[in-house]
């Protein structure tokens, strides 16, 4: 084993060889290297599973010994310093690299299919490559320094892939509002790191553990505790920005507009989660800390409250799930906050995998609805634009109902096991936390029904363009043929009364309660044929409809569901057989060895009855929402609207108006993303631009225009003299004298005065 640990270092460059290779490729046979590009895949994969293997064998030692190995090169520059590098493996690096491998080749292989006919397929793969590689460095470091170099690295391939289709402006925004974004928490990061350093000279974890605890134990100066908790905010600095924590979360929805496969890995799966993992790193630092341990837990409320309010009102399918991410990274630093540092990493484990799952599937809804309006991204992703996909993509529906019930909390689903440990946690924390913690998982079931609903169920709504119930309903105007293609039904339909689809207004939110709408104006890219043809309501229009994704695209997919259905069983929390071989809890066993603030007697399982005693009322909360998010978008409920019962709650007056007022207060909310970017905009950008322009005034008026005055001034002196000399020598000498008594006359005044003084 001692032999095996040895050459563990070799586990974060195994897949550098492959950009290296791809771009000597294309330095030297660039042509064959661009036609053949579809088998650069296979060596990402291949390499990338040699890690998975390697993992796997390193997380099974871990589980059988929970040892800690740390090996250290130290380059020595003079007596009084010295660099460290080296790699540490316990169990959270192991839990890491398990889960950055395994999603990271689903996802390789999900892009191979993908990202195919997209002119940058290479460099995708180069960034891909590249970023495996910088996040395995990041999980096995072991100091501050590899943590920090990997860290940036790890945020440069994000920047690169965010960006990946830089001509559309909208992306080149979004890459330079994750940059900017991310520049704050990493100078902070930064800045703690060097006054980590300053106060305990070193930066390996231990060391910096022991010294750090002494130091606070030790020393009652005020004023350096103070010093001491600042460290430790501006490390905490730089886990809020990578894993999008109010208020630093404002790049992550915009982050969406790079190619889903991206999305599924870095901002679903592995590259949030690295905040995630520093706070878990260093969490014997800030434990020691209560103010910091209180600003952790606090930060992860206020995210999770916010981020499911921001999901609300999302059209875009993406963004909705974006908004999600955020809202579950806030559960997993509630967590670690309180302590429960068990159940912040089995949360990260079970919702990594279904996230990706819903990501992926994401994709393939995404890569079926550009058959019908091209490659349109307002339009492709627009949950406003689908429904009835159900009969169309029935495989990626099956996949995205069970990713959506894990993550609503539905049990034997993953993230059921570890969102309610969460839940249960936060009773003993604080109950006010708890309550703000179950009612937002009430709210998480809501809005990730409301994806599915308005995805799957009903009909495909880009072909109605009124959608209200009214007889003269008109064809969409969105035309799928350009101008030629837009023409009215010949029959009159009744429409189902749920959705409101116009091209000057939006979709209504909460159907006929709500009286906000989407904007969906546009065109649709040419087609150049339709995937089925069919004519509908006794028309002569050729119809397109999305068609199940390939099966490259799926197999990743079915393998995640694998793991969304099983995942939960490393950490279930009781021993269903009453048996000690028999224990399921393996996660337990992983991590006993390690800090938990809240479960001082991690080794008794909890039993039947007080585990569904705990649980009930977490998953009745989970069900609610999804009879909310059921009744107000499932397509059955129109039906429903004759009855004495709705007609009376859909009648005008006071209440009614009243509850009209809130709901559009929250879908304004909602829809504008808590105008916290709004105030971004004007209180940062705005006063930025403006100091910018006036720093630009006054450089180029005030500075240049000194510099230039000096200039024109002894131009046009020079000038003058040249004419008064006239070119004669005498003269010249004359002028000379002149000066020479003028400057004597000036130096004696000056002596004499200094003399009287």
């Amino acid at each position: 084993m001692e032999h095996t640990y040895q050459y563990l270092w070799i586990i974060s460059f195994v897949t550098l060889p492959v950009p290296m290779l791809i771009g000597m490729g294309l330095l030297l046979f660039p042509v064959s290297t661009k036609k053949l590009h579809r088998i650069w895949a296979f060596p990402s994969v291949l390499l990338l599973s040699i890690v998975m293997v390697f993992s796997t064998d390193l997380f099974i030692q871990q589980i059988n010994s929970s040892s800690i190995y740390q090996y250290v090169w130290s380059w020595t520059i003079n007596n009084d310093f010295s660099l460290e590098f080296g790699y540490l493996i316990d169990p959270l690096t192991s839990i890491l690299l398990i889960l950055i491998t395994t999603v990271g080749i689903l996802v390789l292989v999900y892009s191979d299919s993908y990202m195919s006919h997209d002119q940058g397929y290479l460099r995708f793969f180069v960034y891909m490559s590249f970023f495996n590689t910088s996040m395995l460095g990041l999980v096995t470091s072991s100091n501050l320094i590899q943590i920090y170099i990997f860290w940036e690295l790890v945020g440069m391939c994000s920047y690169l892939l965010i960006g990946f289709w830089f001509t559309r402006p909208s992306v080149s925004n979004a890459c330079q509002k994750a940059f900017v974004t991310n520049r704050v928490g990493d100078f902070g990061l930064l800045l703690g790191i060097l006054g980590l350093y300053w106060l305990t000279g070193s930066f390996e974890f231990q060391d910096l553990f022991e010294i750090f605890n002494n130091l606070i134990s030790n020393n009652d100066n005020e004023v350096h505790f103070l010093f001491v908790t600042l460290c430790a905010f501006l490390l905490f600095s730089g886990a809020i920005a990578k894993s999008a924590q109010f208020p630093l979360h404002v790049w992550l929805p915009d982050a969406m507009e790079g190619p889903t496969p991206i999305s599924a890995l870095i901002h679903a799966a592995t590259m949030v989660a690295a905040g995630i993992f520093l706070v878990a790193r260093l969490l014997p630092l800030f434990v020691v800390i209560p103010y910091i341990m209180k600003l952790i837990a606090l930060i992860g409320i206020i995210t999770v409250l916010l981020g499911a309010t921001l999901a609300f009102a999302q059209k875009d399918i993406k963004r909705g799930l974006a908004y999600s991410t955020m809202s579950q990274l806030g559960y997993m630093m509630l967590a670690l906050g309180m302590g429960s540092y068990r159940a912040a990493l089995f949360h990260l484990i079970t919702h990594a995998y279904s996230k990706a799952l819903l990501f992926l599937g994401s994709g393939s809804i995404i890569h079926s609805m550009e058959g019908i309006v091209g490659y349109s991204p307002d339009k492709s992703q627009n949950m406003v634009l689908m429904g009835g996909l159900t009969k169309h993509v029935p495989i990626t529906k099956i996949a995205f109902l069970l990713g959506t019930l894990s993550l609503c909390g539905i049990p034997p689903l993953a993230c059921f096991w570890s969102k309610d440990e969460i839940l249960n946690d936060s009773w003993s924390y604080s109950p006010i936390f708890a309550i703000i913690a179950f009612s937002t998982a009430g709210l998480t079931a809501f809005y990730m029904f409301r994806v599915y609903l308005l995805t799957f169920e009903g009909h495909l709504n880009i072909y109605f363009q009124n959608y209200n119930g009214k007889k003269n309903s008109a064809f969409y105007s969105i035309s799928l043929w350009g101008k030629q293609g837009s023409k009215m039904l010949k029959k009159k339909m009744r429409l189902l009364p749920l959705l409101t689809i116009n091209n000057n207004e939006r979709a209504s939110f909460f159907c006929f309660f709500w009286k906000k709408i989407y904007q969906t104006g546009g065109t649709v890219r040419r087609m150049t044929c339709p995937f089925i043809t069919i004519n509908h309501f006794g028309t002569k229009r050729i119809f397109s409809y999305p068609q199940e994704s390939d099966n490259t695209i799926l197999f990743p997919m079915l393998v995640l569901v694998l793991f969304t259905l099983f995942i939960g069983a490393i950490g279930i929390p009781f021993n269903p057989f009453n048996q000690e071989e028999m224990n399921l809890d393996i996660l337990s066993k992983l991590l006993i060895p390690t800090l938990s603030l809240l479960h001082q007697n991690q080794n008794e399982s909890v039993d039947w009855y007080e585990f569904v005693t705990n649980s009930t009322f977490s998953v009745s909360i989970a069900y609610l929402g999804i009879f909310i998010a059921s009744s107000l978008y499932k397509p059955i409920y129109s039906s429903l609207q004759n009855l004495k019962f709705l007609n009376l709650v859909a009648k005008k007056g006071p209440k009614r108006i009243l509850w009209d007022k809130i709901i559009n207060v929250i879908y304004d909310w909602s829809y504008n993303r808590g105008y916290i970017d709004g105030f971004y905009a004007i209180s940062l950008t705005e006063g930025i631009r403006r100091l910018a322009e006036l720093t630009s005034f006054f450089d180029r008026r005030v500075i240049d225009g000194i510099t230039n005055g000096v200039g024109f001034t002894s131009f046009f002196a020079g000038e003058g003299i040249k004419y008064v000399g006239g070119g004669r020598i005498s003269f010249y000498l004359l002028l000379y004298l002149f000066y020479v008594l003028i400057f004597l006359l000036i130096s004696s005044s000056i002596f004499s005065s200094f003399s009287f003084l």
